[in-house]
């Protein structure tokens, strides 16, 4: 099974909720966290790593918070997934960890078609825009 972890979903959750707030207004930590009952501590964490990826600017001070610095239309969910994880999400060990993690690489008889499903969400996560989530 394909799953986003935890941490990506809230990145998700936060970056649409900036997306959907009036254009140009700040969004809090806080706010994100007690809106959608999200772990505070994680969330800042998220939000720090998609700051490091230029995907948000952080604005200290009273009024600091958070801003989505580009067009949600020009950001690709793959990008979203590689700022928060480091990595894209894999569906085998192989695929992930490379041959040398699966005992049965070589007389495997799935791994040339689970190759192309994982192309088939690498193209998704490529292609699917934060737009489309909002």
């Amino acid at each position: 099974m394909v799953r986003l972890s935890k941490k990506v979903e809230y990145g998700l959750i936060a970056l649409r909720h900036m997306v959907t707030s009036p254009s140009g207004e700040i969004v809090t930590a806080k706010e994100v966290a007690d809106r959608y009952g999200i772990p505070y501590d994680l969330l800042a964490k998220v939000l720090q790593r998609l700051g490091k990826a230029g995907l948000i600017s952080s604005h200290q001070g009273v009024r600091g918070g958070y801003a989505l610095v580009k067009d949600p239309r020009d950001i690709p969910v793959s990008q979203i997934i590689y700022a928060i994880e480091g990595t894209a999400p894999v569906i085998t060990q192989c695929l992930a960890e490379g041959p040398e993690s699966c005992d049965v690489f070589n007389a495997c008889t799935i791994k040339s078609p689970l190759t192309k499903v994982q192309a088939n969400i690498d193209r998704t996560f490529h292609t699917m825009m934060l737009s489309e989530i909002v």
